[in-house]
């Protein structure tokens, strides 16, 4: 069953959903295993950037803990699969303050909590929860990053995937799933997190040997695809205002 608040779509024969509403955007509830997927939270990158003496308002890690306690609470899920670029450095854990500390310890109490290390998830401080490096579930890898010439279905995050269409004369800009048949790239769950073009070359040759991909948005409750490494952008099916 697909939640009120989330988007279905297929991915290697399985039934997935994506966020559509602004509070549980960008993270996917994969309803066969009842397991909502989110990917580079970056958790404690404002007081990172503090300590170098870049002021970023203190607040995001507790804002992105928010955002992941309310997708789990609308998508009924059991297990959490955070995939890569957990935190922003290894010492992320210990400078939580307070209530997202509580908010994060409060959460890996209530669900089967996985986190998948990524290139910024170093040795350090360890907040509650499984660490793997990765994970197959039903015959689908979990990693934090695609990899040139890999065959097996496999579901990544790293590259914060954006789509950037032109409507009207209006550029548009949307965090967005990459599909590239048996592999799929999560956008950036993360509050202080940028995006990558999904139609990038970087991207595209990580997904190698796939032929053509993807870009999933949701939008009024809806699924709309576009192709990624055509000559321009096209929408699949029904016309859909993003």
């Amino acid at each position: 069953m697909v939640p009120v608040s989330f988007a279905s779509f297929g991915f290697h024969g399985q039934d997935f959903a994506l966020g559509c509403q602004p509070d549980v955007a960008r993270a996917v509830y994969w309803a066969d295993q009842r397991a909502l997927l989110v990917a580079d939270l970056h958790l404690e990158k404002a007081s990172f950037y503090a300590r170098g003496g870049q002021m970023l308002p203190p607040y995001d890690s507790r804002d992105t803990l928010e955002r992941v306690a309310r997708a789990i609470d609308r998508s009924g899920a059991q297990r959490v699969f955070c995939l890569g670029d957990n935190f922003h450095d290894a010492h992320g854990p210990s400078r939580l303050e307070t209530h997202a500390a509580a908010l994060l310890a409060e959460l890996t109490r209530r669900v089967d909590w996985v986190w998948i290390t990524g290139n910024h998830d170093e040795k350090g401080a360890a907040a509650p929860g499984t660490y793997l490096p990765a994970v197959t579930v039903d015959g689908i890898r979990l990693c934090h990053e695609a990899l040139p010439g890999a065959t097996a279905a496999d579901i990544s995050g790293h590259f914060h995937p954006r789509l950037t269409v032109v409507q009207r004369g209006r550029t548009i800009r949307r965090a967005c799933v990459i599909d590239a048949g048996s592999r799929m790239v999560l956008p950036a769950f993360g509050t202080l997190t940028g995006g990558m073009d999904a139609a990038s070359p970087v991207i595209r040759a990580a997904l190698h040997p796939a032929a053509q991909a993807q870009a999933i948005v949701s939008a009024a409750g809806r699924i709309a695809r576009f192709d990624l490494w055509g000559i321009q952008p096209r929408q699949i099916g029904a016309a859909i205002a993003l």
